[in-house]
């Protein structure tokens, strides 16, 4: 995207996704839960303020007329919006910044994070953007999807799941990409998107329609990591952020098996005595120790300066698979 940026073999690393995608898997299935209380979401329309927050100040601070005459090369998109206008397109087709803007201002990169102990860009980076379309994106989806689980999860879980499956992403991505910068909240977004297939297996038996629910969901979750085989997209973010969502809904998502709640209308003695089945708690469990375990080692990996790459050799191909219409940058794996 931008001079500096070229001149490294790299590039931005969007976490895109397809927002469209995500629109089927905001309807809630069916359930034979008597806990009917929805509460209110402010936490990701937050979110949302937060995220568009941020681009509007990122796009300040980039002053794209003032860089480029200094430049003297190409035009600024969408002049008219003085400082706030948009990078050249051959720069950053998703108008937005450019990415040494995005690199001063916390985007994610290997050398920085390792060799500069600026390991703060783990978080810094999931609430940056490389352009308004990648920001319309991810807010979309985080719309559609986050507001749901809010409601029906209260915004303390979902906060946790949201900020653990970004900084999960974050890390991975560091592991595997070397030469380019990441940004984006699509680490985050796959991370709800796991912790809604662990509920729904986790509450298996409160659902109806469990074929059709799962079936969906796994449909939506094999396109989006599909498209993260395009160039350009980071989609060690994307299973980063799955993979952490997916432990932590089965850690803070499990509903009270059905009866749980009427207990206290029946005799003593009669009813549901445990508050989960034994496979909720045994799922748990095993979640709590594989997110200790991974992001213990993953973390210890990431800081001693080892390449993730050098450990699975085929990996690269889960982010970028070459064909003959493109070829994958090898300066990135």
């Amino acid at each position: 995207m931008s001079r500096e940026d070229t001149e490294r073999g790299g590039g931005v690393k969007s976490r895109g996704n397809n927002s469209n995608s995500y629109l089927s898997s905001t309807s809630t299935y069916p359930i034979e839960d008597t806990e009917a209380h929805y509460r209110t979401s402010w936490l990701v329309p937050m979110f949302v303020v937060a995220n568009v927050a941020v681009f509007i100040v990122v796009m300040c601070i980039n002053n794209c007329p003032k860089h480029l005459h200094t430049r003297l090369e190409g035009k600024c998109v969408a002049r008219f919006l003085g400082r706030f206008s948009f990078e050249p397109l051959k720069d950053n087709p998703l108008f937005g910044p450019s990415s040494a803007t995005l690199e001063r201002l916390g985007a994610l990169e290997w050398t920085k994070v390792v060799d500069k102990h600026q390991g703060w860009r783990l978080i810094t980076c999931i609430w940056l953007h490389a352009g308004i379309i990648h920001l319309l994106a991810n807010m979309l989806s985080l719309v559609f999807i986050g507001i749901r689980l809010e409601q029906q999860f209260g915004f303390v879980r979902i906060g946790v799941v949201y900020l653990l499956s970004g900084f999960g992403g974050s890390v991975l991505s560091s592991l595997f990409i070397r030469n380019n910068i990441s940004v984006g909240a699509s680490g985050a977004l796959f991370g709800l998107l796991g912790a809604m297939l662990s509920e729904l297996i986790t509450n298996w038996s409160i659902y109806t329609n469990k074929a059709a629910a799962l079936l969906t969901l796994l449909v939506i979750i094999v396109i989006n990591l599909a498209i993260g085989i395009l160039p350009h997209v980071d989609n060690f973010a994307h299973i980063g952020g799955f993979l952490s969502g997916f432990l932590l809904g089965f850690v803070l998502l499990p509903r009270p098996q059905y009866g749980w709640l009427e207990r206290r209308n029946v005799p003593s003695g009669v009813g549901v005595k445990s508050k989960y089945r034994a496979h909720q708690y045994a799922l748990w469990l095993i979640s709590v120790i594989l997110l200790i375990v991974g992001f213990t080692v993953a973390l210890v990996m990431l800081f001693k300066g080892e390449n993730g790459n050098d450990h699975c050799h085929w990996c690269h191909y889960l982010s970028c698979v070459p064909t003959s219409r493109w070829k994958c940058n090898d300066n990135n794996l």
